[in-house]
Formats: structure tokens, C-alpha cells, sequence
């Protein structure tokens, strides 16, 4: 006689419904990635050049490029903060105050800790493995963005020409650039599908990461704000996805700033922390007197002061294209609310190009000029030539401007 069981389980088994719900989301995966992979390919050709690139300019001077990328500038603190907490990395002496570790923001860090604990890496070398990484999700993004508005070939394009922006070489340094752009643009395509709750989380997760998180929590706001409108408008009940992101978007930036103001006791130590770099809003009065002062030279200038100069100028322009091409409020505000911060900080000149990295709405206006253009050899030559010109001048950021860029 064949057993019975004493209780039949109605439908399929826990276990059978979880590894069907495994299987569909790897099937998704699978499927999103190779759509994704001629846009990754071209991204990650850019940044190979541009390696390449810094590798030889490191070998004729003796220098192991590999490990200058990841112990540049910032890359130190972010690993020292990793390493040690804050608090214990030693201040270090600036022209306007000590810096402290207080002004970076903690997902970073966190992250190289992490990787670091659970691998044997050293902490330079897991920050750097996090970064590139990052990149390579945050031009996933950009193209998923770009291809689900205006089809495959301009995601492909918007993602290549990401990797081969004037300071593309900060997308191969070990800084916190790369993973804050990866929340960002994905929330911002998590707004643009309306899944409300995930745009908010890592639209939070982004303000952990850089305190341009601001310009991510703005745009996420308002593209959900006209979703409540409308709701309300309609007679309907509240929608509580939107509502939600609206209240967990900021939750990231305000929760670090309030924790730096609660460990220092005075609430806006943050931004006393920030002035040993002379960093905070002026609406702009640093910048325009720069430009001006640039243009009206008499004198020989850096080559970055120009070319930062030109790329705030241009976005400015991109910004006015952006909003006659009709782009999605979350694009749009995440463009013009990062461009508001790079254009109004008073902090370094030369950091302006930098801080507009996760503006990738306004690549969309070019990849839109360059989609036009029939001739691949063409399109081809002008991408490869884009690469090689953002190749070099990273080269000249790396080993001959004295500063951070």
C-alpha cells in the first residue's frame, strides 16, 4: 500500500514558489542584461582606453597607475574613514581649517569596509573594485533610462558618451562619484517606471553617498508630488507608494547631516565642517567671478580651468536643450538640481565638472544629435576620437595638475 500524506498541501510547496520566483528574476536578469550589452561594451571600451592610456603615461614615469587611481586625493580619506570610523582619522592641516573625515559621506566607506572584511583585499584595492563596478551599474542605468524614452540606440550612445565626458577619469579613480551615480540614475529610472517605493529608497541611499543626494531627492520628489496631485484632484484615496517616496528620498542626506550635527552638538556642523574647503552655497558669485576672471586673463591658465569653464557653459546650454527636448521631471530636476549645486558651491573651480558627473540628462541632447547620423564610420570615428581626447586630458589630471579635479 502507498503511504498517504496525513495533510495535502493546497497548491505548490514554499520552496517550489520561491525557486520559480528565483528562476523568473534570473530569466529577467539575463534578458535585461543582454539588451544592456552592447551599451556596456562601448562604456567599458571608453574607460579601457582611458586606462590604458594612464597606465603608459604611469610606465614611462615609473609610477604604478593602478595604485595612484586608487590612492588619489579623496580615495585616502574614504579609505581611511573605512578602515578606522570617524573620529579616529587624523584632521589634516588645509588653508582654511583642518579637513575632517566628517565631511564625506558614510555609504562609501561603508562599502569598502565590507568588501574588505569579506575578501582579502587590500582597502585600496576594494575601493577601487567597488567603484569600477559601480560604474559599469550607473551606465547600465543611463542606457536603460535613454532606451526606455527614446529607444536602444540612444541608451547605447548616452551610456558610451558617459564613459568619454572631459573628467571620465573620476569614473576610474577609487571615489564615491561612481556608486552615488549608480543610486541616482537608478532611481531616477525607477521614477520614470513610477515604482515609487524603490525610487525612494535609493534616491536615500544615494543621499548616503555624496551630499549631492539632495539633487537625487529632489528630482524623485518632484516626480512623485504631481502623482498625489492627481490622486487628490481625482477624488481618489491617497496613494501611499508616491507619498512614501516623498518621505524616504531626503531620508539618506538629512539622516547624515543630522547625525554629524548630533555627534559635533551643534546642528549645522556639517557645513562648518565643509568650510575647510571652503565649500557652501553662494548662488553662484564664486563661479561667475571665475569665468569672468578666466575669460579676462591676460595671463597663461590651466588647461582644467578652461575646460571646466567650457563644461559649465555647455551644461547650462544642455540644461535649456534638456527641457525643449522634453524630458521626464525626474530627468529634468535631477539635471537642474545638480547643475544648481555645481554652478552655486564656492568651493574649488576645478571640482565644478566633477560634481555634475550624475547629471546624465544632459548628455541626452547629444546622443540625440549623434543618433542622427547615418555614416557608422562616421558615428565610429567621432566616439573613438571622444575617447582618446578624454583619455589624455585624464592623463594630464592624474600626473600633471597639481590639484584634485
Amino acid at each position: 500500500m502507498t503511504s498517504q500524506p496525513l495533510v495535502a498541501a493546497p497548491g505548490r510547496a514554499p520552496a517550489t514558489v520561491a525557486s520559480a520566483a528565483v528562476g523568473r528574476a534570473g530569466h529577467r536578469f539575463r534578458r535585461e542584461l543582454r539588451f544592456a550589452a552592447p551599451a556596456l561594451l562601448a562604456y567599458l571600451g571608453t574607460r579601457v582606453v582611458g586606462v590604458l592610456i594612464l597606465v603608459a603615461w604611469g610606465e614611462r614615469h615609473g609610477v604604478n597607475a593602478l595604485y595612484r587611481l586608487s590612492t588619489l586625493w579623496d580615495a585616502g580619506f574614504y579609505q581611511r574613514i573605512a578602515e578606522l570610523g570617524y573620529g579616529r582619522v587624523p584632521l589634516v592641516p588645509g588653508p582654511n581649517g583642518p579637513y575632517q573625515s566628517y565631511a564625506f559621506f558614510p555609504m562609501y566607506p561603508a562599502a569598502i569596509r565590507a568588501l574588505a572584511w569579506a575578501t582579502p583585499l587590500a582597502y585600496n584595492v576594494a575601493a577601487l573594485a567597488i567603484a569600477w563596478a559601480a560604474s559599469l551599474v550607473a551606465a547600465w542605468g543611463m542606457f536603460a533610462v535613454a532606451a526606455r524614452l527614446y529607444g536602444r540606440r540612444m541608451g547605447v550612445l548616452t551610456a558610451t558618451l558617459w564613459g568619454s565626458v572631459p573628467v571620465a577619469v573620476v569614473e576610474s579613480l577609487a571615489y564615491s562619484e561612481l556608486l552615488f551615480t549608480a543610486f541616482s540614475v537608478w532611481a531616477v529610472h525607477q521614477a520614470v517606471a513610477r515604482r515609487w517605493v524603490s525610487a525612494g529608497v535609493l534616491a536615500s541611499l544615494a543621499g548616503l553617498t555624496r551630499p549631492t543626494g539632495l539633487a537625487v531627492a529632489v528630482a524623485v520628489v518632484g516626480a512623485a508630488l504631481p502623482e498625489l496631485v492627481r490622486g487628490h484632484r481625482d477624488g481618489g484615496p491617497a496613494r501611499w507608494r508616491p507619498a512614501l517616496a516623498v518621505l524616504l528620498a531626503p531620508v539618506g542626506f538629512v539622516g547624515f547631516i543630522g547625525w554629524v550635527g548630533l555627534v559635533k552638538g551643534r546642528w549645522d556642523a556639517y557645513f562648518k565642517v565643509q568650510e575647510a574647503w571652503n565649500s557652501h552655497f553662494d548662488f553662484g558669485r564664486n563661479t561667475l567671478h571665475a569665468i569672468v576672471e578666466l575669460l579676462s586673463s591676460a595671463h597663461p591658465v590651466w588647461l582644467t580651468q578652461a575646460v571646466v569653464a567650457a563644461v559649465l557653459i555647455a551644461s547650462v546650454v544642455l540644461m535649456g536643450v534638456s527641457v525643449l527636448q522634453r524630458q521626464p521631471a525626474a530627468v529634468v530636476l535631477l539635471s537642474a538640481a545638480t547643475l544648481v549645486l555645481a554652478l552655486g558651491d564656492a568651493a574649488y573651480f576645478t571640482s565644478r565638472a566633477r560634481f555634475l558627473l550624475g547629471a546624465f540628462g544632459l548628455l541626452l541632447p547629444v546622443a540625440a544629435g549623434l543618433a542622427r547620423t547615418r555614416n557608422r564610420a562616421t558615428l565610429a570615428l567621432v566616439l573613438v576620437a571622444a575617447a582618446l581626447v578624454s583619455g589624455l586630458y585624464g592623463g594630464f589630471l592624474v600626473y600633471v595638475f597639481p590639484d584634485a579635479p
